[in-house]
C-alpha cells in the first residue's frame, strides 16, 4: 500500500496497540492517523454513526486511564494536556471506523491493522504455551537438582570437630 507515498507496516501498528480493561485497543489519535484523517473528523463521523459502535467495539479512558497511557507511551504525550478523553477502539471498532470513514487509505490500513490484533493474538497464544512448558521443566527438574543442592549445602557446611585433641606442645621422643 502506498497511499499518499507512506507505508504503513505491521511492525509500525503493533506497538500502538494498547491493552486497556482487558482488551487490545488503539486509540483515536493513532487510528486517525493511520487512516489519514484527523482525530476530530474521526470522532465526529463515530459520534454520527454512534448506534454502530456498541461497548466491545469502542469505549471513552478515564482520567486515571488517560494519565496511565500517557505516562507509560512516549507518543502519547499530546494527550496529557488535552481536556478530551480518548477513544479506544477494539479490533471490531477499528474496521467500523474504516468502514464509516470509507476512505481507501482507510479501507487498506483496516486490512493491516486486523492482521496486527492477529499477530498479537497469536503472540499472546505462544506466550502461554512457552510458560506451560516451562512451568512442567521446572517441577521436572526440580526433583533431580535437590541431589545437587543438598551435595552443594554440605560441602559449604563448616566440617565438625572430630573429639577433643590436646592442646599445647609436645617433646620430641629425640629430645
Amino acid at each position: 500500500m502506498t497511499t499518499d507515498r507512506k507505508v504503513i507496516l505491521l511492525e509500525e501498528i503493533a506497538p500502538r496497540v494498547l491493552h486497556i480493561r482487558g482488551h487490545n485497543v488503539i486509540l483515536d489519535m493513532d487510528l486517525a492517523r493511520m487512516y489519514g484523517t484527523t482525530t476530530k473528523a474521526l470522532n465526529q463521523a463515530v459520534k454520527r454513526n454512534a448506534g454502530r459502535f456498541p461497548a466491545e467495539f469502542m469505549f471513552r479512558l478515564t482520567n486515571d486511564e488517560k494519565q496511565e497511557v500517557v505516562t507509560n507511551c512516549d507518543h502519547l504525550q499530546r494527550l496529557k494536556f488535552s481536556p478530551a478523553l480518548p477513544s479506544a477502539f477494539t479490533e471490531h471498532g477499528a474496521i467500523m471506523a474504516a468502514s464509516i470513514l470509507n476512505t481507501p487509505r482507510a479501507v487498506e490500513v483496516s486490512v493491516i491493522v486486523v492482521r496486527t490484533f492477529i499477530k498479537l493474538r497469536e503472540m499472546l497464544a505462544s506466550h502461554k504455551d512457552l510458560a506451560g512448558k516451562l512451568n512442567a521443566l521446572e517441577r521436572k527438574y526440580d526433583a533431580q537438582f535437590k541431589v545437587v543442592f543438598d551435595a552443594i549445602r554440605q560441602l559449604m557446611a563448616p566440617p565438625e570437630p572430630k573429639g577433643r585433641g590436646k592442646i599445647g606442645f609436645a617433646r620430641r621422643p629425640d629430645e
